[in-house]
């Protein structure tokens, strides 16, 4: 086995205060010192420019400050921080990128460390298989700010993902956003400060759990877009704090992500075999739990829409959830005037809110979908808002008995990861 590849903070007594120095005075860097850090970033990105599997690159405590996006190619390699609080990269100041690392490789571990102030995305990984994201913590330091970058901490294509015990906050779009991805766990995550907190979007088979998702615009979101090769199914969000999500939404405009109302604490869009379960949701202002279609994004789409897409949500089933507040002071104009017109100027939206598009494909003679497409609220004492979308709502009501039914549970991810523990829901 090869041995681990350090970077240590004992290069010279320029870089000792350079690299691992703090930066909390904000005065501007000596020459030396910006010396110091350049070979520091350089010796870094040639590290991992000649990575090889097996390889364990550890960078020390200490805040290190790159101009340029790092990358790596190499499967099969760890990068190792001191710990989320003790090893900061921090890319303010950056000049190019846009991420502040870039992986496309297999067999990738990160853990214990953060990234900071990126142009771009804070930690993209692109197209692989058998990924660990651990305690990794991505920030924009100015807070939530519409320049900030899209996304936190960014996975995308990759089979066998465990995103676990990370932070993410201040994402112009969202602060874990998870695409067209396959075997996934994140668990035991905090975001906020995002427009959204977490966004599984296009993927298949993924369990979101443990998590505390609190003070975003929206915490966490179920997507399927259209127009994406892979389409989103079997997604279980079970046993998370999804608490007062009442940020503005601060994402740009024209983007999917602008379109969730402030005050959201589960979205599901567009997404088939969902499961919501177990979990803690209060006091989201708009609605504790949303399902909608994609007419209700408000997305602008230039180029049309798939004709196999299916724009609606079908087998969604919401049960055993612990449901307090929400729903009194609702995002956007026409949801103010729905929840005066329905409960009054003291009342609240009911703790789901259905937009009300339904597939006209898909009925029954009943008027109802057949029982594995429905939408399934069984417990009797939580309410449904039917907001009748289609018709602007016009005529909307709260009539639940359609929902008063139950779908079978969807089963535990079993990742196929050697660094992956087991806690009792996957092998």
């Amino acid at each position: 086995m090869r041995q681990p590849i350090a970077l240590t903070c004992v290069i010279s007594a320029a870089l000792l205060l350079a690299a691992c120095g703090s930066t909390d005075s904000g005065s501007a860097p000596t020459t030396a010192a910006t010396s110091a850090e350049q070979n520091f970033a350089q010796k870094l990105q040639e590290q991992l420019t000649h990575a090889k599997s097996g390889d364990v690159i550890t960078i020390p405590a200490g805040t290190y400050h790159f101009r340029r996006g790092l990358s790596l190619r190499a499967s099969g390699v760890t990068i190792r921080g001191a710990g989320m609080d003790k090893t900061i990269l921090s890319f303010k100041g950056m000049i190019s990128g846009p991420q502040g690392l870039l992986v496309n490789a297999n067999d990738f571990t990160i853990e214990d460390l953060s990234i900071e102030d990126t142009m771009g995305d804070g930690l993209k990984i692109k197209q692989g298989k058998n990924v660990v994201i651990r305690r990794v913590r991505t920030a924009w330091t100015r807070g939530p700010d519409s320049d900030n970058g899209a996304y936190g901490i960014y996975p995308i294509r990759v089979t066998n993902l465990l995103l676990e015990d990370s932070v993410a906050s201040g994402a112009s779009d969202s602060g874990i956003y998870v695409g067209q991805s396959q075997n996934v766990v994140v668990r035991g995550n905090k975001v906020f400060d995002n427009v959204a907190g977490i966004e599984i979007e296009n993927s298949r088979d993924a369990d979101v759990y443990k998590n505390d998702a609190s003070g975003n615009t929206g915490g966490i979101l179920v997507f399927n877009m259209p127009n994406i090769e892979m389409v989103g199914a079997r997604t279980r969000v079970f046993d998370n704090v999804i608490n007062a999500n009442n940020l503005d939404n601060f994402g740009a405009r024209g983007t999917p992500v602008a379109s969730i109302p402030a005050g959201s604490g589960v979205v599901i869009n567009s997404n088939d075999f969902v499961e919501i379960f177990n979990n803690r949701i209060s006091n989201n202002q708009t609605a504790n739990i949303i399902v909608s279609s994609y007419y209700s994004t408000n997305y602008n789409n230039d180029v049309g829409v798939n004709p196999d897409y299916n724009p609606y949500p079908k087998a969604i089933y919401i049960h055993d959830n612990q449901f307090v507040g929400g729903g009194d002071a609702p995002d956007t104009l026409e949801f103010k005037a729905l929840k005066l017109k329905m409960f009054g100027i003291g009342g609240r939206f009911p703790d789901v809110l259905w937009d009300g598009f339904y597939d006209p494909k898909d009925l029954g003679a009943d008027g109802l979908p057949p029982p594995a497409d429905r939408i399934c609220i069984p417990n009797p004492k939580v309410g449904v808002l039917d907001a009748d979308g289609p018709n602007k709502y016009d005529n909307p009501n709260t009539n639940a008995a359609r929902f008063r039914c139950t779908l079978e549970s969807l089963p535990p991810v079993k990742l196929d990861l050697a660094t992956a523990t087991a806690d009792g829901n996957h092998a």
